[in-house]
C-alpha cells in the first residue's frame, strides 16, 4: 500500500454517526420533552443560525456539534440558517464558507434558510405589535436611548415618544420603510418594562434605519430587524423545538419569550450552554477580522488562524473535532480549555490514520564510503505501525543521504546518542552506519559527513545481536523530491492573548515564532504528488498536511502538530 493513500477527509461528506458522549442537561432536556410530548408528534428540529460577516472558528465547531448531533441522535432534524440582519458587515464570500465548513465538519444541513426570507413577515409581526399597543417609534438618538435605560441598580426612564399614538406610530414606521428618515434617525421600540431589572427588556430596539445594500434583498429594505426581534420569531417560523446557544445569551431568553408569547407564535425555547475559549488562541469575530486585514497572517485560512478553513488547512481531521467537543460535553459555566487538550485529539486521530513517511528538513549529507557506488535497494517501511492494512511501501536507499542536521554532533554533549564521530546508529528501515569524518564549510560547519556501514544489518538488525541506542531517519539524496515545509506555532506567546499593558493592542502579543518557513526540505519520493489536505507523520517530527500552494513535483507542506521531542527538553534543561 503506497503512503499517498493519505489520511484525508476530502470527498468524504456523509453526515457522521453521532459520537457517544455522557448525559448533559441539554439532552436531558430534550429526552424529557420527547417523553412528555412538549410539541406533540413533532421531531425533534434544532438549528445552528451563524452570522456571514466572518469565517466560522473552532468555537463554533462546538456549537455545530451540540446541534446537529444531539438532532441527529433523536433522530431529529437540523436547519442551516444565516443571522444575515446587518447588510454592512455580511457578504456572499463568508455564507459560501460557512457552508463548506459545516460539510467539512461532517454534517449535512436538513434546511437551508436566511433571516431575510423571513423580513416581510417580521414586518407584519411588528405592525401587529404597534397595533397592540406593544411597539413605538422613538425619535431619540441612540446615545440618548442609551441614558434613559438606565444601569443595574437604576431604572430606566420611559421615552418621550414611547406613549404616540398607534395611528401615529404605524404611520411612522411605514415611513421609515419608504426611506423618508435618514440613517439613525428613528428606530422601533418594543414597549415592555423600563424599569426591568433585566436590562434587555427595558424597550429594547427592534428595527433601526440602514440605507445599506443587502446581499440577498438587494434595496428593498432599508430598515433591518435586530437580532432579539429575528431570531426567536425565525425560530418559531421554522418550529425550531431547542434552540441552543452561548452563555451571552442567558439574559436575552426573557426577550426571546416575550416576543413569541406577545405574537402567539409557535413556542420555541431557548436553552444556554458555555462558550468554548482555548488557552492562545483568540475567538473573537472582530479581532481575527483585524488580524486579516492588517496583514498580521495571510487570510482567514491562515493554518495559524482558529477558524475551520485554518485549522482543515493545518491538517486537523474534522473526526478529531467532533471528538475533542464530544469529549468537553457542555455546562453552564464558561472555563478556558488547554490548547495541549485540543491538540491530544488531533495526535489521537492522526496516530490511527496518518501514514509514516520519511522527511528530513534540515539536510546534512551523509556519505557511505563502503556501499557500491551505483547501487540502489529498496528497504521495505511500515505505512503505519497501528494498522496492519495499511502495509508497507519500498523506499530507495543509495550511496549519499541526508539526515537531520540535529542528528551529527561532531561533539556530542551528554546524552547525546545519535551519529557522532566512532559512533554506531541505526538507519530506520536500513543499515548500522558508522561516522568516520567530517567535510565542513569556509565557516567551520560541517557540511558533509563521512560513514560506513554494515552490509549484515539490513532491515535495521546485526546477526550477532549488538545494540545501538538511536535510530535516526533518512532520504535517498538521488531519489529525494524537494519541499518547502511550513512548521507552524501557537500564534500568540500568551496564555491569555487579551491581557496587554495599557495602551496596547491585543496583537502586541501575537508571537514572532509562529511561522518558520523551511523552503528546502527533502522528501522521500513516495510524496511527489500528494494530494492537497492529505496528511502524514514525518517520522520523528511530528503531523504534516499537503498545502493547496503545492506545485506538481514541489509539495507544500504545514506542520499540524509536533510530536513529543524527548532530547529538546533534556537539551533546553542542559542549556538552562
Amino acid at each position: 500500500m503506497s503512503p499517498t493513500s493519505p489520511s484525508t477527509d476530502a470527498g468524504k461528506k456523509p453526515s457522521p454517526e453521532p459520537t457517544p458522549a455522557p448525559s448533559n442537561f441539554i439532552r436531558d432536556t430534550m429526552i424529557r420533552d420527547l417523553e412528555t410530548k412538549k410539541y406533540g408528534d413533532a421531531v425533534l428540529q434544532t438549528r445552528f443560525p451563524p452570522e456571514p460577516n466572518g469565517y466560522l472558528h473552532i468555537g463554533h465547531a462546538k456549537a455545530i456539534c451540540l446541534d446537529f448531533g444531539l438532532a441527529d441522535e433523536f433522530a431529529g432534524k437540523t436547519n442551516l440558517r444565516f443571522d444575515d440582519t446587518n447588510p454592512e458587515k455580511e457578504e456572499q464570500e463568508y455564507v459560501d464558507s460557512i457552508m463548506k465548513d459545516v460539510r467539512w465538519l461532517g454534517f449535512e444541513w436538513d434546511g437551508l434558510y436566511y433571516a431575510s426570507d423571513y423580513f416581510d413577515q417580521l414586518y407584519e409581526w411588528a405592525i401587529k405589535l404597534i397595533k397592540d399597543g406593544k411597539a413605538y417609534v422613538d425619535d431619540l438618538t441612540a446615545d440618548e436611548i442609551r441614558q434613559h435605560r438606565g444601569t443595574l441598580t437604576e431604572p430606566g426612564k420611559d421615552s418621550p415618544y414611547r406613549n404616540r399614538p398607534v395611528a401615529e406610530n404605524l404611520d411612522l414606521f411605514e415611513r421609515m420603510r419608504q426611506g423618508e428618515f435618514p440613517d439613525g434617525t428613528r428606530v422601533l421600540r418594543a414597549k415592555i418594562d423600563m424599569t426591568s431589572p433585566n436590562l434587555n427588556m427595558r424597550d429594547p430596539v427592534m428595527y433601526r434605519i440602514l440605507h445599506a445594500e443587502h446581499h440577498r434583498t438587494g434595496d428593498k429594505w432599508c430598515i433591518y430587524p435586530m437580532y432579539d426581534y429575528a431570531h426567536g420569531q425565525s425560530d418559531s417560523i421554522e418550529r425550531v423545538t431547542h434552540s441552543m446557544c452561548t452563555l451571552e445569551f442567558e439574559d436575552h431568553r426573557p426577550l426571546y419569550n416575550w416576543f413569541i408569547q406577545q405574537l402567539g407564535i409557535f413556542p420555541s425555547q431557548q436553552m444556554e450552554f458555555d462558550r468554548l475559549s482555548l488557552t492562545y488562541t483568540l475567538l473573537s469575530k472582530r479581532r481575527l477580522l483585524k488580524l486579516v486585514q492588517e496583514k498580521h497572517v495571510n487570510g482567514w485560512d491562515d493554518p495559524r488562524m482558529p477558524t475551520l478553513s485554518g485549522i482543515r488547512r493545518r491538517g486537523y481531521p474534522a473526526e478529531a473535532i467532533r471528538n475533542f467537543c464530544a469529549a468537553i460535553g457542555v455546562s453552564k459555566t464558561n472555563g478556558t480549555l488547554e490548547l495541549a487538550m485540543l491538540e491530544h485529539y488531533i495526535r489521537e486521530d492522526l496516530n490511527k490514520r496518518a501514514p509514516r513517511v520519511m522527511a528530513v528538513l534540515r539536510p546534512l549529507k551523509v556519505v557511505i564510503d563502503n556501499y557500491p557506488e551505483n547501487q540502489v535497494d529498496e528497504v521495505d517501511a511500515v505505512n503505519n505501525p497501528e494498522d496492519d492494512s495499511a502495509g508497507k511501501r519500498k523506499v530507495p536507499f543509495s550511496k549519499v543521504l541526508y539526515i537531520e542536521q540535529d542528528d551529527f554532533r561532531e561533539v556530542p554533549p551528554k546524552q547525546y546518542y545519535r551519529l557522532s564521530p566512532g559512533r554506531e546508529v541505526r538507519l530506520r528501515y536500513g543499515y548500522f552506519i558508522t561516522a568516520k569524518s567530517v567535510v565542513k564549510n569556509d565557516k567551520g560547519e560541517v557540511v558533509e559527513v563521512h560513514c560506513t556501514y554494515d552490509p549484515a544489518t539490513r532491515g535495521g538488525n546485526a546477526p550477532d545481536g549488538r545494540k545501538v541506542k538511536s535510530t535516526i531517519h533518512w532520504v535517498s539524496a538521488a531519489h529525494a523530491i524537494d519541499a518547502e515545509v511550513r512548521l507552524y506555532d501557537k500564534l500568540f506567546s500568551k496564555e491569555d492573548p487579551n491581557q496587554v499593558e495599557e495602551g496596547q493592542e491585543f496583537t502586541a502579543n501575537l508571537n514572532p515564532q509562529s511561522l518558520d518557513v523551511i523552503s528546502h526540505a527533502k522528501l522521500e519520493p513516495s510524496l511527489a504528488n500528494a494530494p492537497v489536505e492529505s496528511r502524514y507523520q514525518f517520522e520523528r517530527l511530528g503531523y504534516f498536511c499537503v498545502d493547496p500552494d503545492s506545485k506538481p513535483g514541489r509539495p507544500v507542506l504545514n506542520r499540524t502538530v509536533a510530536l513529543k521531542d524527548t532530547w529538546a527538553k533534556i537539551e533546553k534543561r542542559a542549556g538552562s
